[in-house]
């Protein structure tokens, strides 16, 4: 059931011309509440929870489906709300990795036992008085509050709505109120799918009054949020008073180590973060550590392989660098760029919005020459098109600024050397770490340390997130 919001009206706006995409009506927290109760009884009273995992899984693949037929409005609101690039690699996380890891999740559910035996030794299973039998049993935990972030808005919100259906939860998703209108298809293919009433549930709004009521209603039991580190404590500061579940998907400030073996590849760091949807993604690389003797030639090769990178429109095919999100990201990126100099550091390319772009929220792809690790480009998350270049005296060295770091979401080791890049990466200290590669997958989990966040995302881990575990004792 789709009702007319009666909060406040906003607008939506396109990050490459500043052109309004669409104006939405926000819900009013009298519907806010109504959206937490419906959850509720759906949850309580309604026959979700206590249908057989096939029968979840029947419905949820009809949802996987419905999702699917709406790929192409999915790509287009990528390049619209989200400013992506059309010809991106990262049009494949907004697009077609999330929907292909619908129908993964759905299977890795099945998938797994709902009983499992807990490994008693014999002598407490049988004595004198009684056997007992001792079990673990998964069931779902109840209402799950989903908040995800602006980036790839899509698949932030489909890693907390499908598993969490498909556990058997009810949930209630607020999408960023910068990229809203992708949550839109959830609702639709909800409706498609046959969900019962209750079951989904949508939250718009301009604000952060919905948000603030998922995250301290008592009502709720689970709120899994996707965002900067900063909003997750006020997250976890709201969900205290009722001690919900949290799963925090947080801000990243990660290393990426290139052996001296390796300093050849390190250029491409810098066009790889730019690139990839102007820096806006938590996990990318954006510290990079070579040799001090190697650093002046890596900047150097740096600097000449930005020099030809296309700036513009994310509807462009040949746009190799779109626009961040909005005019605070953009200010943002300008304020730890000048805090970057003012720290001791130097622009050796970008550090500005580009000429001959009067519309649109862009910046250059900008490289930090640091003088070390304590500078403020290297300690806090930009979310844009920056790197910082800093050079280690000997890999022991490059092995302790990585981890001097109050994040700890992933991080990078390059070395032709197998070996010894593994020997590095076993000393970094991260929720995740890519030696010489890096995936993501629906079947292997990630998250943070740190300020990086609670709980996992993805992988049996990620799923059993959100189930309670029952230690039944069963005695005879």
């Amino acid at each position: 059931m789709f009702l007319a919001g009666e909060g406040a009206r906003f607008e939506v706006l396109d990050p490459s011309d500043e052109s309004v995409v669409a104006v939405l009506s926000g819900l009013s927290a009298g519907q806010v509440e109504a959206g937490i109760s419906a959850a509720r009884a759906a949850f309580d009273s309604g026959e979700w929870p206590h249908l057989p995992m096939a029968a979840r899984a029947a419905v949820m693949t009809r949802f996987a489906a419905s999702l699917e037929d709406r790929a192409d409005r999915l790509k287009d609101l990528a390049i619209r709300e989200a400013g992506c690039p059309v010809g991106s690699t990262v049009m494949g996380a907004q697009v077609q990795a999330p929907l292909r890891m619908a129908r993964e999740i759905i299977d890795l559910i099945l998938r797994l036992p709902e009983i499992e035996d807990n490994p008693l030794p014999l002598h407490e299973r049988v004595n004198a008085h009684f056997a007992v039998q001792s079990v673990k049993r998964w069931s779902p935990i109840g209402v799950v509050a989903g908040i995800s972030a602006y980036n790839v808005p899509f698949y932030t919100a489909l890693w907390k709505v499908v598993p969490a259906l498909m556990a058997g939860n009810t949930v209630i998703l607020r999408p960023n109120p910068l990229t809203p209108l992708s949550a839109l298809v959830f609702a639709e293919a909800a409706e498609e799918a046959g969900l019962p009433q209750g079951v989904f549930n949508l939250v718009i709004e301009a604000g952060v009054e919905g948000a603030q009521a998922l995250t301290s209603d008592p009502r709720v039991d689970m709120v899994s949020f996707t965002g900067s580190s900063a909003v997750g404590v006020e997250v976890a500061k709201q969900a205290a008073a009722t001690l919900k579940r949290l799963v925090l998907e947080l801000g990243g400030k990660s290393a990426q180590i290139y052996l001296p073996d390796s300093v050849d590849r390190a250029a491409m760091a810098a066009m790889s973060v730019c690139t990839s949807h102007a820096g806006q993604g938590c996990v990318l690389g954006t510290r990079v550590f070579v040799p001090q003797e190697s650093k002046a030639e890596v900047l150097e090769a740096m600097a000449k392989l930005l020099s030809g990178v296309k700036i513009g429109a994310a509807s462009d095919p040949a746009t190799q660098l779109g626009p961040v999100v909005s005019a605070a990201q953009r200010a943002r990126c300008e304020h730890f760029v000048a805090a970057a100099v003012a720290g001791g550091g130097r622009v050796v390319c970008g550090g500005k919005r580009p000429d001959g772009l009067e519309k649109g929220y862009f910046f250059e792809p900008t490289v930090l020459d640091l003088p070390d690790n304590a500078n403020p480009a290297a300690q806090e998350e930009i979310f844009g098109p920056v790197v910082s270049v800093i050079g280690y005296r000997d890999l022991d060295h490059a092995v302790e600024m990585a981890n001097d770091s109050r994040f700890g979401l992933s991080g990078w080791v390059h070395g032709k050397d197998k070996v010894k890049a593994l020997e590095v990466g076993l000393k970094i200290r991260s929720g995740a770490v890519n030696v010489n590669g890096a995936l993501a997958s629906s079947h292997a989990s990630g998250g943070g340390i740190k300020m990086s966040g609670l709980g996992r995302e993805r992988g049996v881990e990620g799923l059993r997130e959100f189930q309670i575990m029952t230690t039944l004792n069963i005695g005879g």
